[in-house]
Order: C-alpha cells, then sequence, then structure tokens
C-alpha cells in the first residue's frame, strides 16, 4: 500500500446532539487542547460517512500513554503497553490509542510489541481502507491517507498492504469461523 503524502480530505458534520459522539469530541479537543493530535478513527468514521450510528467511538493520538492518563482523571490502563488508555467521561469509554506499528503477530491476534509513531504510519496496520480513515474536529474533516473515501464511495472493501498477509496477521479476519478453512484472497 502506498501511503499518500497528501491525504483526500472531505467535510464532515458528525452529530454532536448524540452524548455518545460528543463524549468522544469532548475527548479529542482535550487531547488538542493539551498539545497533541487526536482524531476519530476506523469503523465510527465509515459509520458517520454512510449516514449510520456508530456502535463505539475510537480516538487516536499522538499523546503517549502516560500523557493521556495525565490529561484525563478517569482512565483505565486497558492495554497501556500497547498504547491503549480508556477514557471515562460521562459514564462512557473510550479507547485512546497512540499512533503505532505492530510489531510481529506470533499468536495471530496481538502483537508482540508496538512502537509509536505517526498518524500516517498508524492507518497502516488497520484492516480496511474505509477503517483507516481518520475524522479531524477541528478542520470538521475526514483525512485519508488510504483511498478510503474512493473504496466507500465504490462500495469497494479493500485490504490495506498485502490481503493475504493482513488476514494471517489478525485471526479474528483470517479465518472462516463455521469452516475453520482458509479463504482465498485477491489483490484489490
Amino acid at each position: 500500500m502506498v501511503l499518500r503524502s497528501q491525504p483526500a480530505t472531505r467535510p464532515l458534520e458528525v452529530p454532536l446532539g448524540d452524548p455518545a459522539c460528543s463524549g468522544a469530541i469532548w475527548v479529542v479537543d482535550r487531547l488538542n487542547d493539551a498539545g497533541h493530535e487526536a482524531f476519530l478513527v476506523g469503523g465510527c468514521v465509515r459509520d458517520l460517512l454512510l449516514g449510520r450510528e456508530p456502535k463505539d467511538y475510537d480516538i487516536a493520538t499522538s499523546a503517549e500513554p502516560d500523557q493521556v492518563q495525565q490529561v484525563f482523571p478517569q482512565t483505565v490502563a486497558v492495554g497501556k503497553a500497547f498504547g491503549v488508555i480508556m477514557v471515562i467521561h460521562e459514564s462512557r469509554d473510550y479507547d485512546v490509542a497512540t499512533f503505532r506499528k505492530d510489531i510481529d503477530y506470533s499468536d495471530g491476534r496481538r502483537p508482540e510489541s508496538v512502537t509509536f509513531c505517526s498518524d500516517q504510519e498508524d492507518v497502516l496496520r488497520r484492516d480496511f481502507t474505509i477503517n483507516g480513515l481518520l475524522y479531524r474536529h477541528s478542520t470538521r474533516e475526514v483525512v485519508d491517507y488510504v483511498g478510503g473515501l474512493a473504496d466507500l464511495d465504490a462500495r469497494i472493501v479493500r485490504a490495506i498492504g498485502e490481503p493475504r498477509r493482513r488476514f494471517e496477521e489478525d485471526h479474528l479476519h483470517g479465518q472462516d469461523q463455521s469452516t475453520q478453512e482458509q479463504p482465498q484472497y485477491q489483490e484489490g
């Protein structure tokens, strides 16, 4: 997958009347106010673009786990070694993940280690281009380094990177659970 040096962008107004969404934006804004980059990321951005209600809101940030914990009074270190801190706001929880690259998947589900990186590099570890979209609230736009907007418009589900390798890394996507057979992949 070739990373775009100049991302595609698209305006998006998020439903701030929805308490889950407004809470996620509150988390993003607090991280931005503390001097960190922060975005809504993944399936919630895809769902918002499709006019669907997201089941949850994930946040990606340049803040490292200790910095996230300094910004918010209520946190749970659910995966601190992997850069993930749960922020609790108004009885809702939001996973806040530091931009990262995953290193080696020996168990097919969790990386052996991670290294912190840029937002551009972070999207490369995600499964599909339509889940590699970032929402920057300060400019009210979707940021796309991997072609996810075009794929969403064309109703295409495309792996980020080489499909076979991507699915071998993540056994939840890589196996048909009913037959335990390996699926056949085509490159997009």
